[in-house]
């Protein structure tokens, strides 16, 4: 059987004792520490690099912050992305938390859902708070305290909110998220234990690319309706290779995620 790492608990401890310690405010500072992070890969082709050294100590803390440090798949995916694009790319990466979250919540795992919604602020909102355009993120908050299919559905409504406005190429947007959820899957399998918590930022971010694709469905049915429907198709595929909100004993391998992240790439080229 397959020993599991108990990096929720631990996350959780880090979540709590951060929190009261930015308890006057929305604080920024945090995100900043430790340049090490995890590998990344590449965000225009989906081509996984190695690893980069740092590991994920203190990876709470740390955070994601959307360019320099962080997890896996997070500088790339950032790379180059500016202006409207940018915000939005910050939205949708907050997002996946809480959709990932809104999963775990239905199946009434409550705290695990909140502590979900605190990483992702943690991780990607506290560390580039002033990069989130008009978002209101006191719903966002207010799920990650009393996490419930309600509350989430508020948080994801604010960040939905926030979208009015904004110039976005919800094609680009999903090709980013599929890069970001493909490099975090880097480091679900390790060699004696599956990383539950990692396996579920890595679904956010899929569910992050499917949801920013619906979004643009009127505008990108109108440039190819069959191009679009074959995107869709192809990040639900890759969508199913995660079986459920809880990592299984024995997950999809890193290069079958990988594969179907290529495939879902190649169906959106048509839109990039």
């Amino acid at each position: 059987m397959i020993t599991w790492k108990y990096k929720l608990w631990q996350t959780a401890g880090a979540v709590t004792a951060l929190s009261l310690a930015a308890c006057g405010g929305e604080g920024g500072a945090g995100g900043e520490a430790g340049a090490g992070g995890e590998g990344g890969e590449t965000a225009q082709h989906g081509q996984a690099a190695a690893p980069a050294t740092g590991g994920e100590a203190g990876e709470a803390a740390i955070g994601e912050s959307g360019g320099e440090h962080g997890e896996a798949g997070v500088a790339t995916a950032y790379a180059g992305v500016t202006g409207d694009q940018l915000t939005a790319l910050r939205l949708q990466h907050l997002k996946g938390f809480l959709l990932i979250a809104d999963r775990v919540a239905a199946e009434g795992a409550a705290l695990e859902a909140g502590v979900l919604v605190q990483q992702g602020l943690l991780e990607v909102y506290d560390p580039a708070a002033d990069q989130f355009g008009a978002l209101n993120i006191e719903p966002v908050r207010a799920a990650g305290n009393a996490a419930s299919t309600q509350s989430i559905d508020a948080g994801e409504a604010a960040i939905n909110a926030a979208r009015t406005g904004l110039t976005v190429d919800n094609a680009a947007l999903a090709a980013r998220m599929l890069d970001l959820s493909t490099g975090l899957y880097q480091h679900v399998i390790q060699a004696d234990f599956v990383d539950p918590i990692e396996y579920q930022h890595s679904l956010g971010a899929a569910l992050a690319a499917r949801d920013a694709l619906s979004a643009g469905e009127a505008a990108l049915k109108a440039r190819n309706a069959r191009a679009y429907d074959n995107a869709l198709a192809e990040v639900n595929r890759f969508i199913e290779l995660w079986p459920g909100a809880t990592a299984p004993e024995r997950p999809a391998t890193y290069a079958q995620v990988l594969a179907a992240s290529s495939r879902a790439r190649l169906a959106l080229s048509p839109f990039l």
